[in-house]
């Protein structure tokens, strides 16, 4: 796959910038509630892990048919960082993720840049389906990705339901 540059996007209320190493630090402080890990499991990293894990999202994938596409949010109007969107684009598909801070959800901040997203998806790459993985009792993030057009299947993968957008081109 031919590299693409990750450029900024831009919603009504949020930018969506590249991420960028220097990001790990106000990002840490955004990601650092433990409710944020009860579907997908873990804890937060601290700046120096987070630091460690934007450097080799950067630096790209190794596998040269995937490209790693990552935004952190800003909020425009409040001046800070308020979440993640990225998509993993490979062969004909993208798959697609996005978090937002636990002090910043219900506010329609996600829904707004998750569709941003995959109109980027769709629009920058030659991809055919748009996915997205969400876990089955995780209502707030199937209604992000019903409203960023996905549908959910029946297919689960690793206990998550598969949400796919069927691309017409």
């Amino acid at each position: 796959m031919v590299s693409h540059p990750t450029k900024p996007l831009a919603t009504t209320r949020l930018d969506l910038l590249p991420l960028r190493a220097e990001h790990a630090e106000e990002m840490a402080a955004v990601l650092a509630d433990p409710a944020l890990h009860a579907f997908i499991g873990g804890t937060p990293d601290t700046p120096q892990a987070l630091r460690v894990r934007y450097e080799r999202l950067v630096a790209g994938s190794p596998d040269p048919d995937v490209l790693w596409c990552n935004w952190v949010l800003r909020e425009r109007a409040l001046g800070c960082l308020v979440g993640t969107v990225q998509a993993t684009v490979s062969k004909e598909t993208a798959e697609v993720a996005w978090v937002v801070g636990t002090p910043w959800q219900g506010r329609g901040y996600a829904v707004e840049a998750a569709r941003s997203l995959v109109r980027h998806a769709v629009r920058a790459f030659p991809v055919r389906t748009v996915v997205a993985h969400v876990h089955p009792a995780h209502h707030a993030s199937a209604a992000v990705a019903a409203a960023a057009g996905l549908t959910a299947t029946a297919e689960l993968q690793d206990g998550e339901v598969r949400w796919e957008l069927t691309v017409r081109r």
